[in-house]
């Protein structure tokens, strides 16, 4: 064999052996984010039951709105809890336990007979959302090699947005053939039941791949299980030898992670990259994109919507979440976390504007809803659209990416515990006080205050988030070294 001939040979291996592990780290990514799925599916389903709910248990406004906003009590719980459950046992035990959540709780959501029980269950199915929230984007971070840590990261996202986008189509399909969510479906149950119960299938799925993936090789060492790190780490790519020695230089091997590693040593004063992941938890919340998914039905009849129009339009947002995610995947390791941002929170505040605007200047119809004109209606469906993918191609996928890769390894348990939580705490409170603020100020004010929240989110991005392309988990450790300034 002539030495051209084995230099062929050599470079196709090489491209098998990269194209191999290349396929292994996507299908681990793709089973951690089978948790976002079901995230983003069990905070979706709730958007085509909430009239039937209220019927059902005979709730108003005030308890119609917390028991949709029950969830996100869990998910607070969830979140805090499961980066420390995660610290403990590992990341894919909890995420076992985490998958059986889901189905346990998604049989119970729908085998509800009183409010009291509804709310108990959501809340309980609040901790399995909460924890996947955290324990996805931690896995992906922890298995992803750094070049392509971004899109990978994404997935989450993606799985998150088709998540909803399911729920939607399969609320939708259910309520047309039984003529509505509050109608009699299969064996005698309402249909609503079986919209909560579609959640089986997916976390099935979730519980049957978590039994299969092999923990995250940086806890493995954090464990001092070296040899079984090196065995991951070899099969997802890189020098093992080399990538093992870089954990070990960032990990604090003595103990276990704990609360008091977010203080700086010899202050009382919390780490200031955490301080930066719980702003960007709460900006993320606080400019209202999950009003539009908790509440697309009730916000669109609001508008003067029939139900039915009212169903197509919750598909219509959800199709444009996918499709406006699948840019934010390609861009995010190409120009980088923090102008996605900037760029995000300018069109945020744009479009948010703009819906406010509109319903402004809307005459009021005699049963207090706006009426609005065909051109008015329109516009108000473009700029809420454009706000879905202002927030799809940044601040919906780019947190969570964020949130994973952005606190060094010592600490990253107990910061996402503290980081997630503050975000479900942000989303329970605009979720809780929607309808209410709703009825309050109706849409005008309710989008004005979210365009206000994006405004804000403008100059925190600029002046505090560093930006984390291309660097390994382990050069999270001296974030002093980025300028936060430069949107680089």
């Amino acid at each position: 064999m002539d030495e051209a001939t084995q230099r062929t040979r050599t470079e196709r291996t090489s491209v098998y052996t990269a194209r191999r592990r290349s396929a292994y780290v996507i299908v681990l990514c793709g089973v951690a984010a089978i948790g976002g799925f079901l995230f983003g599916f069990d905070s979706g389903v709730i958007n085509g039951t909430v009239g039937a709910l209220a019927k059902a248990f005979g709730t108003h406004a005030a308890g119609t709105g917390f028991a949709v906003a029950s969830v996100l009590l869990g998910c607070a719980v969830g979140a805090f809890g499961a980066g420390r459950l995660a610290d403990s046992l590992g990341r894919r035990p909890t995420m076992l336990v985490n998958a059986i959540l889901f189905l346990a709780t998604a049989v119970a959501t729908g085998a509800a007979n009183s409010a009291a029980f509804f709310i108990a269950a959501r809340i309980t199915a609040g901790i399995a959302i909460g924890g996947a929230s955290v324990l996805a984007p931690m896995y992906i971070a922890e298995v992803a090699p750094a070049h392509i840590r971004g899109r990978l990261a994404s997935l989450q996202q993606m799985a998150i947005v088709v998540g909803l986008f399911s729920a939607f189509v399969s609320n939708a399909i259910l309520a047309r053939v039984a003529g509505g969510a509050g109608e009699i479906f299969w064996f005698g149950a309402p249909t609503w039941r079986w919209m909560f119960w579609m959640e089986a299938v997916p976390a099935v799925a979730f519980l049957l791949g978590s039994m299969i993936i092999p923990e995250s090789p940086r806890y493995l060492v954090f464990m001092g299980k070296h040899e079984r790190a090196r065995k991951v780490f070899s099969r997802i790519g890189g020098d093992a030898n080399r990538l093992v020695r870089q954990v070990e230089q960032t990990l604090e091997a003595e103990r276990r992670p704990r609360l008091s590693d977010l203080i700086i040593p010899g202050t009382r004063h919390i780490a200031p990259v955490l301080w930066v992941g719980m702003g960007l938890a709460v900006f993320q919340q606080f400019v209202g994109i999950n009003v539009i998914f908790y509440f697309g039905e009730i916000l669109w009849k609001a508008a003067g919507a029939t139900e039915e129009w009212a169903l197509r339009i919750n598909l219509l947002t959800g199709l444009v979440n996918i499709l406006a995610t699948i840019p934010a995947i390609m861009l995010i390791d190409r120009i980088g976390r923090k102008p996605l941002l900037l760029v995000g929170s300018i069109g945020m505040t744009l479009t948010l504007g703009a819906m406010a605007a509109v319903f402004a200047t809307a005459d009021a119809g005699p049963d207090g809803k706006p009426v609005l004109s065909h051109m008015a209606a329109m516009a108000g469906l473009t700029a809420a659209n454009l706000y879905i993918v202002a927030f799809a191609v940044s601040w919906g996928p780019v947190m969570w990416v964020l949130l994973g890769e952005m606190f060094p390894n010592e600490i990253r348990g107990a910061a996402l515990a503290i980081s997630g939580a503050t975000n479900w705490a942000a989303n329970f409170t605009v979720t809780v006080t929607f309808l209410p603020l709703l009825k309050a100020v109706g849409l005008t004010g309710a989008y004005a205050f979210y365009a206000i929240a994006a405004a804000i989110s403008l100059p925190f991005v600029w002046l505090t988030v560093c930006e984390t392309k291309g660097k390994t988990l382990e050069q999270m450790k001296d974030t002093t070294e980025l300028e936060p300034r430069t949107a680089q």
